[in-house]
């Protein structure tokens, strides 16, 4: 049986004593019948590998051309890459014009150009790179980005500055702009998750009718006045070079610059070259206060097991600008307060020792959210808690949530804070393993500020907070009157002077109220 068997597999004997050093696999035959795994094969491409970069290579390379328009690039070893323009536009420049522009052009964006007669075209053109295409408006700034093969980058900034410049804005995309920004405004009302519509309202109660107060999503009654008139308007003093970027992750910047040259220098836009008549300079106004939406939230969410009816509370104060010193410890006080659901599936790492979860979600089981945001602009910053709970306990909720402000100013332990800090810094360093958020971190900072603060240079500010920044800052931000946005059942809703008297006074409790009959 043994002799059979060796006599059907030839190498039996040798494989035993260790001799054969390669087999033969080919799908097409014995291609290359003697060559060992270790020797290349003939006529194969030499393989790039990645090296450990100086800390030279994690520099951003900034140009600026002529006509004012930066460019920004970041190297990264792969394939592929990620480039786009960003544009000093949003919500926030509306104040003169039909709230909702920006919201219009995000959906308008990638659609038909003077070289691209549709979205279609266009996307077809991007798939023979691998590519894809995205267009993300916010309050200050508007972002149109492709990731691709690095090989197509010629034709990704051609078509990137084809798109941005020569948009056709043809009747019929505008009518379907207008249907889908329609769905959307119904889709926000009518969601399970109230934390987009409680961001826009915090906004506007922090910033009444001003700047980054200005509605981000266009209104229902201002759908039909948008139109090309007023689209051109708006990009002829906006869409200027002096206000774009052009940032990339993972391309050579002298081949970046050289495209950019030949295709958003001197380029003439769709809506002419007219001088710019006014932009609009104002920095944001604090006001602070409330806006209340009574809303019936008991079938937001049909089905088997329904989300019970709740109602929302997000509280806020204004804090600083990424700009100033103040931004990394604010940063570090709302990882401290971290916060989230009141279920969670991960242990430590999702924030389970934060104040929000110690001090709220693990002592007030009726309490189904809390969780702290922290928004900043180039002159405004803004410190939130969004919380929820059963209708007749609001007036509690709001308690404990003005209750953990005043805690902020109070003892900070050293455990939590260098938590906190570790997890700030793994967050962001976790994050920027992606070539996306690379891409966007470079565009915006070069954006706001012409440079880039390198990752290891934001570690090591964020190592140099201490106690003594956290309660700075906290006092700071209690002297500001406080910005409230409720959603849902308000008939327990304390008042707004109750609100501020709480957050003024030393341990964070509403005034009393007494009631004859309950």
């Amino acid at each position: 049986m043994a002799a059979n068997v060796a006599r059907r597999c030839p190498w039996g004997p040798a494989r035993r004593l260790g001799l054969v050093a390669y087999r033969s696999y080919s799908s097409s035959g014995n291609s290359y019948p003697s060559i060992p795994l270790t020797t290349p094969l003939p006529g194969v491409p030499k393989p790039l590998f990645a090296t450990v970069d100086t800390q030279q290579g994690f520099e951003t390379k900034v140009t600026t051309l002529e006509n004012g328009l930066q460019v920004a690039s970041q190297n990264k070893f792969g394939q592929f890459c990620t480039v786009g323009i960003l544009i000093n536009s949003g919500s926030r420049y509306e104040a003169k014009y039909i709230g909702g522009i920006s919201h219009f052009l995000e959906k308008l964006a990638f659609s038909s150009t003077a070289q691209f007669g549709s979205k279609d075209e266009i996307l077809l053109t991007l798939e023979k790179h691998g590519g894809i295409c995205d267009c993300q408006a916010s309050r200050d700034t508007t972002m149109y980005a492709v990731s691709a093969d690095v090989k197509g980058l010629d034709t990704v900034v051609g078509l990137l500055a084809d798109v941005v410049l020569q948009p056709r804005l043809s009747d019929e995309e505008i009518e379907m702009t207008r249907m889908a920004v329609h769905f959307e405004l119904e889709d926000l009302n009518m969601r399970p998750d109230p934390e987009p519509l409680l961001t826009e309202m915090i906004h506007a109660a922090a910033y009444r009718e001003n700047t980054v107060g200005l509605n981000r999503f266009c209104l229902p009654e201002d759908i039909k006045k948008i139109g090309r008139e007023v689209l051109h308007s708006y990009l002829q003093n906006y869409y200027t070079p002096d206000r774009m970027v052009l940032a990339a992750v993972g391309v050579e910047h002298d081949r970046l610059v050289d495209c950019a040259r030949r295709y958003l220098l001197g380029t003439e836009p769709v809506w002419g070259s007219a001088a710019v008549k006014k932009v609009d300079k104002s920095v944001a106004q604090y006001t602070g206060g409330i806006l209340k939406l009574e809303k019936d939230m008991s079938n937001v969410s049909l089905g088997p097991t329904p989300i019970p009816e709740l109602t929302h509370i997000m509280i806020g104060l204004e804090t600083c600008s990424f700009l100033e010193e103040d931004f990394i410890p604010f940063a570090v006080l709302n990882m401290l307060m971290g916060g989230g659901g009141s279920f969670s599936a991960g242990g430590p790492g999702k924030g389970l020792f934060t104040r929000l979860y110690l001090n709220v979600l693990n002592r007030h089981h009726w309490m189904y959210n809390a969780t702290s945001y922290h928004h900043s602009y180039e002159d405004t910053g803004l410190l939130c808690i969004h919380a929820s709970a059963d209708p007749r306990q609001v007036r509690e909720m709001v308690e404990i949530i003005t209750r953990e402000f005043i805690l902020m100013a109070g003892a900070v332990g050293e455990v939590e804070l260098e938590r906190a800090k570790t997890q700030l810094q793994s967050m962001l360093m976790m994050n920027l393993e992606s070539r996306p958020v690379i891409f966007e971190d470079v565009g915006r900072q070069v954006l706001a500020t012409g440079t880039r603060k390198l990752p290891h240079e934001l570690c090591v500010l964020i190592g140099q907070v201490g106690t003594e920044d956290i309660k700075r800052v906290v006092t700071k931000m209690l002297h500001n009157k406080p910005a409230v946005a409720a959603l849902g059942d308000l008939t327990e809703l304390p008042s707004y002077e109750h609100i501020q008297a709480a957050l003024s006074s030393k341990d964070g409790r509403l005034p009393r109220v007494y009631r004859l009959f309950r």
